[in-house]
């Protein structure tokens, strides 16, 4: 008698144990399956994978948290900014400028004050070059701050991906975390049933 009443709880704990891993399971696949909504027969519901159907507020509100707590447009340009060697710039300004001057300086003006000319050009840009950097960059940063929307350029970017790489690649990274939460909705599912099997076994 006891046995078979140990048998009978063992059962229960086993169905148990195997209807709360199926459940996590078929959980874990809604919410990637089906992308796209699927009519259930006699009834006016669809249905369809939570992330895809939510796929263009969860995009926007990522889009949103990289913008405002992760990295902004103003961060961006303040880190090319401090990177940028203005040395280097200046150089390449006074070089470019001097070149220019040289071809389009009218022959008829003698080499002395050409020189003159060419030599003081270079001067001024020596002086006033990391001014001139710091304004155009400055002027360059309001433009790009006014025009350029990181948010939107993310919610785009995450709009047009192909949802089933996303979800191949996220799968692949949480593959260890899903599997533990198939297996934990097992062991849950499993105590369950033993409560059930007591409750019914020997208390009803």
């Amino acid at each position: 008698m006891l046995l078979r009443m140990l048998l009978k709880l063992l059962i229960l704990a086993m169905i148990g144990g195997v209807i709360g891993w199926m459940t996590n399971v078929i959980a874990i696949k809604l919410l990637f399956r089906p992308i796209n909504p699927i009519k259930i027969p006699l009834t006016p519901l669809k249905l369809q994978g939570l992330i895809p159907k939510r796929k263009t507020e969860i995009s926007r509100s990522i889009g949103e948290i990289v913008d405002q707590e992760l990295i902004s447009i103003e961060q961006i340009l303040d880190h090319i900014i401090e990177q940028t060697d203005k040395n280097q710039v200046i150089a390449l300004i006074k070089a470019k400028v001097v070149a220019i001057a040289e071809e389009k300086m009218p022959a008829i003006i003698p080499s002395m004050f050409k020189n003159s000319i060419i030599a003081n050009i270079g001067e001024i840009i020596d002086q006033n070059g990391e001014q001139i950097i710091v304004e155009m960059t400055e002027n360059l940063s309001h433009k790009v701050i006014e025009s350029v929307d990181i948010a939107k350029i993310v919610e785009d970017k995450l709009n047009a991906y192909d949802f089933e790489k996303l979800e191949e690649m996220t799968l692949k990274i949480a593959k260890t975390e899903l599997k533990a939460i198939e297996i934990l909705g097992g062991v849950i599912g499993f105590f369950i049933g033993i409560i059930q099997g007591v409750v019914v076994l020997f208390i009803l």
